[in-house]
């Protein structure tokens, strides 16, 4: 008999990031891959679409800090609450070690077993944020199982919560849809001597996915083609800095994922230029299941999960970079050889082996 998960990611719906398409992938749909009431805020405003398998809590006050965000951990609670039957409960999802959903469903759910899940973002904000490392270390404490996407992520929590029972660290890496995994890429033609390099940035621009840095870099580069695919409020944000350093970027807006999916097709190297950490930085292993070579900042997260089957770079310096972009450009092989690595290696990760993993732990809390 299947488990069922209670779990809640206080970010509206239809946020984009790749922790809000790991969460629906996992938990809704009409046969989510883990059953589960599965919980998201409602966005202010016009209601938007429904989502199979999704609940939405009309909660507002999204906070980080002080008395504001004590107040809406109750806030949130009381909702989870009056939404929730105990009784057909299993099991709690605690979607990132911080943030207000965490302390909300633990309240809310206090007798169930609970795994805590390392995303990135909640070590990021623990770190600049006093009550987010509060909540984190709490919940650290507190949670059954902790589970982190790589190790990278594991070291990253212990500096934080040096006192975390390191016997409930379980490493289970996220993953990539499986259908895209059994789909073969598109053939690409062979590119053409002093034909451009058509490079791709797809994501959040947040200040630690380094957008600036891969900007200023590219500054100083020549035979190149930019396409960014951001949410427009962040990309505007980010425009005038293209401008300022005379770089040309076409614009692709917020994709949504089947139309990513086809432009990686489009483009001949995925850039990502983080400059912290990144969890596990799942759209480096979409583009790498669809066929498209990544260069990467060599991070926290992403080294773990990409290793030698995608090139590292250092995007902050402009002359490192500029040399192993005129690689790519000029060799022959350099790009089939990443292209080759790189679907090899997302296939090490199918969504349905995280699925079955994190069931299998819950089992054994249960």
């Amino acid at each position: 008999m299947n488990q069922q998960v209670a779990t809640f990611l206080d970010l509206p719906a239809r946020s984009p990031g790749g922790s809000v398409e790991l969460f629906l992938d996992l938990y809704t749909g009409p046969q989510p891959l883990v059953p589960a009431r599965a919980f998201m805020l409602r966005p202010p405003g016009r209601r938007p679409a429904p989502i199979n398998g999704l609940d939405l809590l009309a909660v507002g006050g999204k906070c980080l800090d002080g008395p504001a965000f004590r107040q809406y951990i109750v806030r949130l609670r009381r909702a989870l609450t009056a939404a929730l039957e105990p009784a057909s409960i299993d099991v709690v999802h605690l979607q990132h070690l911080a943030f207000g959903a965490t302390p909300a469903l633990m309240r809310a759910l206090p007798l169930h077993p609970r795994i805590a899940l390392v995303h990135g973002t909640d070590l990021l904000f623990a770190e600049t944020h006093r009550d987010q490392l509060t909540v984190l270390r709490e919940t650290a404490r507190f949670a059954d199982a902790i589970v982190v996407p790589t190790g990278a992520m594991a070291d990253r929590l212990l500096r934080f919560a040096p006192q975390t029972d390191r016997r409930k660290i379980e490493h289970i890496p996220w993953g990539i849809p499986d259908h895209l995994l059994a789909t073969e890429p598109t053939p690409r033609r062979p590119r053409r001597p002093g034909q451009f390099l058509r490079l791709l940035y797809a994501g959040r621009l947040t200040t630690e996915k380094g957008g600036d840095h891969l900007v200023k870099a590219l500054a100083a580069v020549s035979g190149i083609e930019l396409s960014i695919a951001a949410p427009h409020r962040e990309f505007q944000t980010l425009a005038p800095v293209l401008k300022r350093l005379g770089v040309h970027a076409r614009y692709l807006g917020w994709l949504r994922r089947p139309q990513l999916w086809k432009v990686f097709d489009e483009h001949d190297v995925l850039v990502m230029p983080s400059t912290t950490l990144e969890a596990m930085g799942l759209v480096a292993l979409e583009a790498q299941a669809r066929g498209l070579a990544v260069a990467y900042q060599p991070v926290a997260g992403l080294r773990d999960a990409l290793g030698t089957s995608a090139l590292a770079t250092d995007f902050t310096n402009p002359r490192a970079l500029a040399r192993d972009l005129e690689r790519l450009k000029s060799s022959a092989d350099l790009l089939p050889v990443l292209r080759a690595a790189g679907r090899a290696n997302a296939a090490r990760y199918p969504l349905s082996a995280t699925a079955a993993a994190l069931t299998g732990l819950g089992k054994q809390l249960t």
